[in-house]
């Protein structure tokens, strides 16, 4: 009876190329791989840590360079950032075919993993850039622009390199309050960066205690001019509300109470 294992890693991109080339080295069969955040044991199979090594991650993500067009590259990137149930699994299946095959499988959607990748890239790169369209700084007493959201994906990766871009000349924090970890632009470099807020903090709210006085005329400002611009006879709330979903109105100053 061959025996099953389950791999389980820190949940890092370079934890889970490390289980790759675990897999890989130690030519092993059947397996599971699972973030030890969430990670189940089973009575069935014989479990180990596997500990991220960024030598051996890195010779995973050259190789698979070498054999996959660099949007099939991204896919699985993407596809990893979901955060999805078993996708580790899912991604590893992706990559033993590719490197099996003699031509690109990325447009091969009759095989079940390679449509499942094809569709979560694309429903994290649309949650990437509605991030960079309904990110909201806030100037903090310190002078740090600060926004928070709880993307449905781990697209903080992602928009780094767009914030890094528009708003180079000045701090910034962008946190995800879902995952409990930021991005800290110190005017050099970006770190990452995790806090443990008050139990009254309310990010919904721009409270006077850590936020600039300024910041509180500036929404004003904006929603004013938010409301002075919107023309009620050309109103059409079920097409707004999908251009701009719901679940984005609590970090909307435009959309917060005054």
């Amino acid at each position: 009876m061959t025996t099953r294992f389950t791999l389980n890693y820190d949940g890092t991109f370079d934890g889970f190329l490390t289980c790759v080339f675990e897999v890989y080295e130690k030519k092993i069969k059947i397996f599971n791989i699972q973030n030890i955040a969430v990670a189940q044991d089973s009575l069935f199979a014989q479990s180990y840590a596997v500990q991220t090594e960024e030598v051996k991650a890195n010779r995973v993500w050259s190789s698979l360079k070498k054999r996959l067009t660099p949007q099939a590259c991204h896919q699985l990137y993407c596809a990893f950032l979901s955060e999805r149930t078993g996708i580790e699994d899912v991604i590893l299946r992706y990559i033993q075919k590719s490197l099996k095959s003699k031509r690109s499988i990325a447009t091969d959607f009759s095989d079940d993993d390679v449509l499942k990748v094809a569709q979560l890239a694309k429903m994290v790169n649309r949650e990437k850039h509605r991030m960079e369209a309904f990110i909201r700084f806030r100037l903090t007493k310190n002078g740090v622009y600060f926004a928070n959201c709880d993307p449905d994906f781990n697209v903080l990766p992602l928009i780094r390199k767009h914030f890094l871009k528009r708003y180079a000349d000045q701090q910034w924090i962008i946190y995800d309050l879902k995952r409990d970890y930021g991005l800290y632009y110190n005017l050099h470099k970006v770190d990452i960066v995790n806090f443990q807020f008050d139990k009254n903090f309310d990010p919904t709210k721009t409270s006077s205690d850590m936020f600039d006085e300024d910041e509180l005329v500036f929404q004003t400002l904006w929603r004013d001019y938010f409301k002075s611009t919107n023309i009620k006879s050309r109103k059409n709330m079920r097409l707004h509300i999908q251009r701009v979903p719901k679940r984005y109105w609590k970090y909307l100053s435009e959309k917060l109470p005054e």
